[in-house]
């Protein structure tokens, strides 16, 4: 789950400190014993701080362990500069958690160590309680959730292969910006790379891999133009030159221009999109890699940061349509859809048997293979990062996904872009609100109720948070 740092603090008073340090241990012990329990790694202080050295001692070890979050823990009166010393050897997020006990002053210890974090600007968060009760461990594995998905971001390469396609502003970034709020480096590859490096890829695996969709996928419609065996292998070859690029090049995520030169010229990129952000492909379970259509920056780094806190595959899509008659939103994409959302299985055969291999529409003049599925029902997170006056902003909401009988669902989507992938989505969202607030055309998906670390996420990385309710 997440690694979490736990120090404790006392007061500074020998005499007084003698007294308290077994009820401090115990309490320690309890809250240790309940977070390894839910699944998190935990690093435990070497000591409880009861000096100024301990304090900056303690934090320096506990930081050199790489935790995602530190908790400092109060469950007696503590010395507030104590905080401020620990805090200073501390990098990361903090959490300060201070223990109920109507004898032990614990509570008082975290708001004056808090009071002091404030004074000097530094952010922090509170939680109180006893851990017996789940919703404290809850409360604190959402933190850390956030903390380490927002640490993932940190170091982190982007690669952009290509530029702006079509004129799409919301699909490009300020690299020094994402530097600056985010700490990801941008690394610039010409498409050109794509079409060079497939032409030298392994035809063994190429016919591989043509073979394993032509025998496990619910149907390639080749019609002997816009999709033939030759082109779904140029499609292959160009998965296996994004492979090698992202090993080269040590890429964490990535985003393919592809309209116009590829479409027009080469092959679309839906199969290379899909089986990257897949958790499988043709040699078997593999690690998700996020990457974004159309080049699209800020979806692919919305993407990775809920691929770290979801920890499944990402949907992408456009904001296609709106049925207003069943208050759906149609999420439909040009093939870029993990294959995974067909039925959202670990067994990649079974999502595979509900996806279709259609030929290109006329938008895609190159020709290629379309990845189309409709997405399996269930509630879903959706966000998007967003800037509005050139400062980042997420819009945030729950949705579900839904499905229907199989007329209905193919009459939908004829309604639009039968080829493509769809997610019949019902947004915790006006539509008229959302169509006048959300400040792109592209969003983002992930299964469950993911709000509070998303929430918590934009805290940390000083983001503005746009939620949509019905309310």
């Amino acid at each position: 789950m997440a690694r979490i740092g736990v120090i404790s603090f006392s007061d500074g008073r020998d005499y007084v400190h003698d007294g308290i340090r077994e009820f401090i241990a115990t309490t320690e012990d309890k809250l240790v014993d309940r977070l390894t329990a839910a699944g998190h790694e935990v690093v435990r202080g070497k000591e409880i701080v009861a000096t100024n050295t301990g304090a900056s001692a303690v934090a320096r070890q506990v930081a050199a362990a790489g935790v995602d979050l530190t908790v400092f823990h109060y469950a007696v009166w503590a010395f507030p500069h104590f905080t401020m010393l620990a805090a200073g050897a501390t990098p990361g997020p903090l959490l300060l958690l201070s223990n109920i006990d109507p004898v032990q002053p614990g509570m008082v210890g975290m708001l004056a160590g808090g009071g002091a974090l404030d004074q000097i600007g530094r952010v922090h968060t509170r939680l109180w309680g006893d851990p017996d009760e789940r919703a404290l461990i809850d409360k604190i594995g959402v933190q850390a959730t956030a903390s380490s998905a927002v640490a993932s971001l940190r170091g982190s390469t982007f690669g952009r292969i290509g530029g702006r396609p079509m004129g799409m502003n919301t699909a490009v970034a300020n690299t020094d910006q994402w530097q600056s709020v985010f700490g990801v480096d941008v690394e610039e590859i010409d498409q050109w790379e794509i079409v060079r490096r497939s032409e030298l890829a392994d035809q063994k695996e190429v016919t591989q891999a043509r073979e394993w969709l032509e025998t496990n996928a619910a149907g390639v419609h080749y019609d002997g133009k816009k999709l033939t065996p030759e082109l779904l292998e140029r499609q292959i070859r160009s998965y296996l030159a994004m492979r090698e690029l992202i090993e080269e090049w040590n890429l964490d995520f990535s985003g393919i221009k592809g309209q116009p030169e590829m479409t027009q010229y080469f092959a679309t990129m839906d199969i290379v999109e899909a089986f990257l952000n897949d958790p499988y492909d043709w040699n078997g379970p593999k690690e998700t890699h996020v990457c974004a259509t159309e080049a699209d920056m800020d979806g692919a780094l919305t993407m990775q940061l809920l691929k770290h806190i979801a920890r499944t595959p990402v949907l992408f899509a456009d904001v296609r349509h709106y049925h207003a008659d069943r208050d759906i939103w149609d999420l439909c994409n040009s093939g870029q859809h993990a294959t995974w959302y067909a039925a959202r299985s670990d067994d990649p055969l079974e999502n595979l048997s509900k996806v279709h291999f259609y030929p290109e529409v006329f938008f895609f003049p190159a020709g290629g293979a379309s990845v189309h599925h409709l997405a399996a029902p269930g509630q879903m997170t959706l966000a998007r990062l967003t800037r509005r006056g050139g400062n980042y902003r997420m819009h945030l909401m729950l949705g579900d996904f839904e499905t229907y009988d199989d007329e209905t669902n193919t009459k939908l989507m004829r309604q639009s872009t039968f080829e493509w992938p769809h997610a019949f989505a019902r947004l915790d969202a006006k539509a008229d609100d959302f169509l006048s607030r959300f400040g792109a055309n592209h969003i983002h998906a992930v299964p469950g109720d993911h709000r509070a670390e998303v929430r918590a996420a934009c805290e940390l990385l000083g983001v503005e948070l746009d939620e949509f309710t019905r309310g």
